[in-house]
């Protein structure tokens, strides 16, 4: 059984057709864009690409979307900005791509971000919470799918608040505007005062950065007993993994960007992240208890037919195999009117649940709001090899 990326992502992961050996689709195709980091320095990202070509394989194999088949174009774009934008190009401009979906990162998203707003080409459910995608009024092409990264740190903010009043925090970030926006969410949560009083170090990071391991013993040697770490995967297990090694045990607390298993705590050893606190849309696909749920055995029946060298238990497979859900459900609600006007009309107004998210969490929005769908989340605390829910669903408002 061989793992299908998509019937065309396979053959232009990383170079495509030159434009005149493309064959023009019929008119029933849906073209669907989008770039990924399948290399590069957040490559564990890229699981998310080839659920998402696994998704619509399946629909297609269905009879598509409303009678037509789905194109979907997934190219590499090596979390590198100006790869971002070349691949971008050449999506709207070559494969004449209805909207671009799923792009992965905040830098490689704001690098194209102008662009498709003035081409007027929907940026459909962008993978990063950053606080720009909220502006529709001003970017009306634009629209996330995740909790925006300042109402995410807002909460573990508050959960410090509570659980050690009197703490000393150090924050580890990566620098770029998605760090930025989980710095100024921190201490928006914390408030001015308790800001200036508990947070005693901060440190940065740059991707191309080859370790975290300064930054680390820098954050220690502040006292801290607080860390708050907001990373990809590769620096997420970095960081973890150093705490341990220099046997510092502050309350540690993650973002959503490096909180999967598969991807962050297994590499940097299971046994160095007991205790971490993370908060959580979707539901851990290597916790057994939802193993006998219908979503989530139509989650497992997808990968082993359509993406077999998939690990069902990476929770980034889980995310997208939701945010595949999210443009099938724009795509159906289009029915005939396939215009980029109605795309961008369509994700404005949601209300399912799709198969995987948590309990009391649901993808909604509406036509006078930038929200992105998804809008609430659950803290976790890592124990033994699986995430525990700990305490209620939290709106980020």
């Amino acid at each position: 059984m061989r793992d299908r990326i998509s019937a065309v992502s396979l053959a232009v992961l990383a170079v495509g057709l030159p434009a005149a050996a493309r064959a023009e689709g019929p008119p029933s195709e849906i073209r669907i864009g989008q770039t990924m980091p399948y290399s590069g320095p957040a490559s564990a990202y890229g699981v998310i690409g080839r659920v998402e070509a696994a998704y619509i394989d399946m629909i297609n194999d269905k009879g598509g979307i409303n009678g037509r088949k789905v194109k979907f174009i997934s190219l590499d774009d090596a979390y590198s900005p100006p790869k971002t934008v070349e691949q971008t190009r050449r999506l709207v401009e070559q494969d004449e791509v209805m909207a671009v979906f799923g792009t992965v990162g905040t830098p490689t998203n704001l690098a194209v971000h102008k662009y498709l707003n003035n081409k007027k080409v929907p940026q459909l459910f962008v993978s990063t919470g950053a606080t720009i995608w909220t502006e529709f009024k001003k970017y009306p092409w634009t629209i996330g799918w995740l909790p925006d990264y300042e109402s995410e740190a807002k909460i573990y903010a508050k959960y410090v608040l509570k659980e050690r009043p009197n703490g000393k925090i150090a924050i580890l970030y990566q620098n770029d505007d998605s760090g930025r926006d989980y710095l100024r969410g921190f201490k928006a949560g914390l408030g001015a005062d308790n800001a200036k009083r508990m947070i005693v170090a901060e440190a940065s990071y740059q991707v191309s950065d080859a370790t975290v391991d300064s930054q680390i013993l820098t954050l220690q040697a502040s006292g801290a007993d607080v860390l708050f770490t907001h990373a990809t995967p590769k620096f997420g297990a970095q960081a973890i993994r150093k705490v341990y090694e220099i046997g510092w045990k502050p309350l540690q607390l993650i973002s959503t960007n490096s909180n999967t298993i598969a991807g962050t705590l297994a590499p940097a050893g299971l046994e160095k992240a007991q205790g971490l606190i993370s908060a959580f849309i979707l539901k851990d696909p290597s916790d057994s208890r939802w193993h006998n749920q219908p979503d989530y055995q139509a989650y497992l029946a997808l990968l082993k037919k359509y993406a077999p060298t998939v690990d069902d238990k990476d929770s980034w497979a889980a995310y997208g195999y939701i945010a595949a859900q999210g443009l099938v459900k724009v795509l159906e609600q289009c029915g005939d009117d396939l215009s980029r006007e109605n795309i961008m009309k369509q994700a404005r107004n949601m209300d399912f649940t799709p198969g995987m998210l948590l309990p009391g969490i649901k993808a909604h929005t509406s036509p006078d709001n930038g929200y992105p769908p998804i809008k609430s989340m659950q803290l976790s605390r890592f124990e033994g090899t699986n995430w525990k829910p700990t305490g209620e669903v939290i709106s980020g408002d």
